[in-house]
């Protein structure tokens, strides 16, 4: 028993007075990265076709080592009370975010023997540096980022939705004003819908544009619109952080001498 928890503490809590766990984090973190860059090059031809070998042993070693963690994550989980069982405890484990995104790390390099090809799955293996990005640094930022989108959820989604409503407004108004004149860049109303994101977001790739003097005033009229519409989640959340900010300093000082109150 002292075996599984010491080895769940260095696999899973990350606690940076234990030189193994953090030298253990250290490696892992390392591992992440170089297999993401590692992805990256191989989807280059001329890097594919000199060092292609070395990527393809170096995956089978990164995949037996992320393979070991998993395992051993998934048998030291029991040193908790709510993974205890053997079977149920286990599986509760491993319907876990965090267990999954390591299940798919690895998952995708076994499934190519079953001639399934899930290989741009490997990408996710950037998300495991959440688990050992020590998070508990940033606890309080976080919770602070929660508490905020909780308080301001009414008006997040009422923006959210006047946003979805101008973007199928906006989207069926150019179809039909631009179809007619340019039927392979405004096909359908679907493909419509990049223009209007393009437009709203104020980013306007000029990939598709309206040439009609009707297109031309709905698109100037959706991109002022957009850029007051998009501007509105940010003044909604800025003032958010500023009021929850000022709330926690008010609680953290004495309400009659504003002196700082010890925590």
């Amino acid at each position: 028993m002292n075996v599984k928890r010491r080895t769940w503490e260095i696999l899973e809590i990350g606690n940076e007075r234990d030189p193994a766990s953090r030298y253990f984090d250290g490696f892992i973190f390392g591992l992440i990265l170089l297999n993401v860059a590692a992805f990256i090059l191989g989807t280059v031809p001329a890097v594919d076709e000199k060092a292609g070998f070395w990527l393809h042993l170096f995956e089978i070693i990164s995949i037996a080592v992320f393979t070991v963690e998993y395992l051993g994550r998934l048998w030291s989980c029991g040193v908790l009370e709510k993974y205890r069982h053997p079977v149920t405890g286990r599986l509760r484990f491993m319907a876990t975010p965090l267990a999954l995104v390591d299940l798919v790390a690895i998952l995708p390099f076994y499934l190519a023997f079953l001639g399934i090809d899930l290989r741009f799955l490997r990408i996710l293996r950037i998300i495991r540096i959440l688990r050992i990005a020590k998070l508990s640094r940033y606890l309080s930022s976080l919770i602070l980022f929660i508490d905020v989108v909780r308080n301001r959820k009414e008006e997040l989604i009422m923006t959210t939705t006047v946003l979805v409503m101008l973007l199928i407004v906006s989207s069926s108004m150019m179809y039909y004003a631009e179809h007619d004149t340019q039927p392979e860049a405004f096909s359908s109303i679907p493909a419509t819908m990049w223009w209007a994101v393009a437009t709203l977001t104020t980013v306007g790739y000029g990939d598709i544009y309206p040439v009609t003097a009707l297109g031309k005033l709905f698109g100037s009229v959706v991109a002022v619109i957009g850029i007051g519409l998009f501007a509105l989640p940010t003044a909604i959340l800025g003032s958010g952080f500023i009021e929850e900010i000022n709330k926690r300093k008010e609680k953290r000082t004495c309400p009659h001498c504003g002196k700082k109150l010890e925590e």
